[in-house]
């Protein structure tokens, strides 16, 4: 059964999201950011859930932790917030976040989320290691209605032999495109990849997993 650490300082949520967790999931709970982060490298949960403005630490001090810690940036952290969406979704996206969900929570979405991102996360364990880490690609390519494009994008995680980043392009079933190492000064070509698996395709920008075709020419492993 997998194991959800939800760290919030108010005691009704943490009840409330246990009570409708508790048949799929092992529950950890706690009010403390600093015990919740204590607790995330001791028990290595599967996901963990964070509210944003609490004592002490804030939310976002304990996305930005998860996400710096080889023993912990592995874990999906979902943000369950009072705290508007519109404000603060996007700097959560950047701190490594999966997920933002506002209270009132829909628990339908966040259900289905969770189980979504957890599917993944242990087809991407039993087919390699991935690492979370921030890359700066250039994608290029055609998208379904054969029109060019070229994007910037960033990964959100990465393994010797494929990565996942957001984009907004819509690409068709095992699409293909040049990946390129984007760094300040140039564009170097790594290889070409395959589109793997898409979610959220109803989303502006869509998180895309891609394999590389052949051994990448330069890539960050």
């Amino acid at each position: 059964m997998a194991r959800i650490l939800i760290i919030d300082d108010d005691e009704a949520i943490r009840r409330m999201l246990r009570f409708r967790l508790k048949e799929r999931y092992e529950i950890l709970d706690t009010a403390s950011p600093e015990e919740g982060l204590l607790l995330a490298l001791k028990e290595k949960p599967d996901a963990v859930f964070v509210d944003l403005m609490m004592p002490g630490h804030t939310g976002f001090e304990v996305c930005q932790t998860l996400a710096g810690l080889s023993f912990t940036q592995l874990i999906p952290v979902f943000v369950v917030s009072g705290a508007p969406r519109a404000i603060y979704k996007d700097f959560c996206d950047a701190l490594g976040a999966r997920g933002y969900f506002e209270k009132p929570i829909d628990f339908n979405l966040l259900q289905s989320c969770l189980e979504g991102i957890l599917s993944q996360e242990r087809e991407n364990r039993r087919r390699e290691a991935r690492v979370r880490l921030r890359v700066g690609l250039k994608l290029r390519g055609r998208d379904t209605k054969e029109n060019p494009f070229e994007i910037l994008t960033f990964t959100e995680d990465v393994s010797s032999r494929g990565f996942a980043c957001g984009l907004n392009a819509a690409l068709g079933r095992n699409a293909v495109v040049e990946v390129f190492l984007w760094i300040p000064t140039a564009h170097r070509y790594t290889g070409e990849a395959r589109l793997a698996w898409v979610k959220y395709p109803e989303k502006p920008e869509q998180m895309c997993g891609f394999e590389f075709l052949g051994n990448p020419v330069e890539w960050i492993f």
